[in-house]
């Protein structure tokens, strides 16, 4: 019988949180602090070895925190009392309806047709869509399945044949776009959900849509996106093959019509809340459940048994892991050591903020992606007494490190785009490494400018 190499990983991690669980505690840590740390070992490293599915290991945490006492229900559970909760489900929601409905397969597809004249043009034009889709699907894992059937549609139709330079090129612009471009939204991914959702839970600080974007998307949407234009027409040089645009002229369908209003309505809501102050995930509930409600939604109300409710769960557990980490007492603890290493002081905003965003951006290479700002956001607010930053400005570097991918292991759904595209991983190796060797060095300097220049650092 063969051994798979993920089931080795899970071993060696579930021996590693045995083993912190029996160890005595050092001087000034807590018997149930001990017990928080082999938990969040145990977690965060089987959502790392990727062994179970993410919602399953969830799951695993929700039991044994209760089991073991280490914190009370109403730590454990916290996340879902949260907004950021319902905002996940309401995006799930209206994710299937978009899809269910075809509305954005029109979309991208009149916008990719008119765009074949030239690779480069092509390139650009995925680039586009990809952050646009942002603003309209809250679920980066949807947008990816929704975008790489049309992309890798379109490449074969311009002569890049699957495998090919060309067609990699095509569908990796897609992917990374999605997903990095797509943190600078702040209803786009998990991550930001996750972060979101523990600065709410943790310090009761609510993200503004359009403030999180008037920070963010300029350097980390608008810059990266043009970077990946250029780091795939140079690193997947190709020719395409002009075809005519064949645009669907046929009228939208009622069910469409529904859609697109349901969409305008809560992008409008989702841009403006700083005016009207209703949460992001109150919105998202509300147009999910429009689309749910008979004759006015756009899908029956059985396609609600459809949708994948794992990606909640898990945002449930995250939540949970960084409010248990924080009222266990490990997030002073860790906190305490990494004061003890890291070369901060306050003045020295510009050392201290590209500490911060290497600490957040390397911390993936141990976690998934989305479980990042959980493990992070407790030792926020000592960052900030730190540095001196308003605590909003230590919240956000972490955003600024999840932004940028290392290894494509991090981010599931860029895993789940490479086997969807059919694209190797020696291909999103040969584009993710220089892109985020590109982000760390240039990016980063660019994005402290900005912020230095609206004054964000208090």
């Amino acid at each position: 019988m063969i051994i798979k190499p993920t089931a080795i990983l899970a071993t060696i991690v579930m021996a590693a949180a045995v083993a912190v669980f029996f160890i005595p505690p050092p001087a000034g840590v807590s018997v149930n602090t001990m017990r928080a740390a082999a938990l969040v070992l145990l977690t965060i490293g089987l959502w790392a070895v990727g062994t179970l599915p993410e919602h399953i290991t969830g799951f695993l945490f929700f039991t044994l925190a209760m089991v073991l006492a280490v914190a009370p229900a109403q730590v454990v559970f916290s996340g879902f009392a949260s907004a950021t909760m319902w905002l996940v489900l309401g995006g799930l929601i209206i994710a299937e309806g978009v899809i269910r409905t075809g509305l954005a397969e029109r979309f991208a597809g009149v916008l990719f047709d008119r765009f074949t004249v030239s690779y480069r043009h092509l390139i650009a034009a995925v680039v586009v869509a990809s952050i646009v889709l942002s603003f309209f699907m809250p679920a980066t894992v949807g947008r990816v399945l929704l975008l790489l059937p049309i992309v890798a549609a379109v490449a074969e139709r311009v002569g890049c044949e699957r495998g090919s330079t060309g067609y990699n090129g095509i569908c990796l612009a897609a992917i990374m776009t999605t997903y990095q471009c797509g943190t600078a939204v702040l209803p786009a991914n998990a991550p930001n959900l996750v972060l979101a959702g523990a600065a709410e839970t943790l310090y009761g600080v609510h993200f503004v849509y359009a403030e999180y974007l008037w920070v963010q998307f300029p350097v980390m949407g608008i810059l990266k996106g043009l970077t990946i234009i250029v780091f795939v027409c140079w690193l997947f040089r190709a020719e395409v093959r002009p075809v005519s645009a064949r645009h669907d002229t046929t009228p939208l369908t009622p069910e469409q019509k529904r859609m697109a209003v349901i969409l305008a309505a809560a992008l409008m809501l989702w841009a403006t809340d700083f005016l009207h102050g209703i949460s992001a995930g109150w919105i998202a509930l509300a147009a999910g459940t429009a689309c749910l409600i008979p004759r006015i939604g756009v899908m029956p109300v059985s396609a609600f048994n459809d949708i994948r409710l794992g990606p909640y769960f898990y945002v449930g557990a995250t939540l949970g892991l960084g409010l248990m980490t924080q009222k266990s007492g490990l997030s002073d603890a860790l906190g305490r050591l990494l004061h003890s290493v890291l070369p901060l002081e306050a003045g020295a905003d510009f050392g201290n903020f590209i500490t911060l965003s290497l600490l957040a951006t390397f911390a993936g290479l141990f976690t998934t992606n989305p479980a990042q700002p959980a493990v992070l956001a407790p030792l926020a607010e000592q960052f900030a007494q730190v540095t001196g930053w308003p605590l909003k400005a230590a919240l956000m570097t972490m955003a600024v490190g999840f932004s940028t991918m290392l290894l494509p292991y991090q981010v599931p759904p860029v895993v789940v785009g490479l086997q969807v595209g059919g694209v190797r991983l020696a291909a999103a190796l040969r584009l993710g490494v220089p892109l985020a060797a590109f982000s760390i060095l240039v990016l980063l300097p660019l994005d402290y400018l900005w912020w230095r220049l609206i004054g964000y650092f208090g």
